[in-house]
């Protein structure tokens, strides 16, 4: 009688214990909540770029970007393309410290996707994108740009290293395009080619 009295206890306990704890989850279903990318993302980049291509005049030109990227969209494939899309909003300072001009200021808006590995802090990532802004134009120098209004090209590629779930180090490679669409003529335009690094917060 006594067994049967334990026995019936133990069953009641386990029952509550299964009751509140939950149900027990699948390993496929722990995998798919273990990835799950933050929606939100800011990030503080800095870059240095060098005038290429056959440039109206040496330029060196110091970049700063103010980034804004909203998730978009989710591969969650088992090939090499499993990764996630972003939409990106970036606010661009550069100073330049060698050229014509003095200073370029503007907006870019484009998208970047990010490759992920099962249990790698590494994200391969690479984006494109285009915008409009302002250079302190000199269109009586020859080789300078014809306008203050000016269009930019960006594309960059890189690396970004996971610290923890709302902090990343990135670094890569930038090319952008800046020109004014042939408004002017001569319209000399840049191409300029640098690395990149910045810090990234994620919520």
């Amino acid at each position: 009688m006594k067994r049967l009295r334990a026995l019936a206890a133990c069953a009641l306990i386990l029952n509550c214990m299964r009751a509140f704890g939950g149900a027990e989850q699948s390993p496929v279903d722990t995998a798919t909540e273990e990835w799950n990318p933050q929606r939100f993302e800011f990030a503080i980049e800095s870059g240095f770029l060098f005038g290429a291509i056959n440039p109206p005049a040496s330029y060196e030109i110091g970049a700063e970007f103010l980034t804004t990227r909203i998730r978009w969209g989710v591969i969650r494939s088992d090939s090499w393309l499993r990764g996630y899309h972003q939409f990106y909003m970036s606010a661009v300072l550069e100073p330049i410290s060698r050229g014509i001009e003095n200073h370029y200021f503007g907006f870019n808006l484009g998208m970047r996707y990010n490759f992920v590995r099962p249990g790698s802090r590494l994200f391969p990532y690479f984006s494109g994108g285009v915008g409009a802004g302002w250079i302190d134009s000199h269109p009586e120098v020859p080789g300078a740009q014809g306008q203050d209004f000016t269009f930019n090209i960006l594309s960059a590629a890189g690396i970004s290293f996971e610290l923890n779930d709302h902090w990343k180090l990135n670094a890569g490679v930038l090319y952008e395009h800046l020109s004014n669409a042939g408004q002017t003529d001569p319209n000399p335009s840049l191409n300029l080619f640098g690395p990149q690094v910045g810090v990234t917060c994620s919520f």
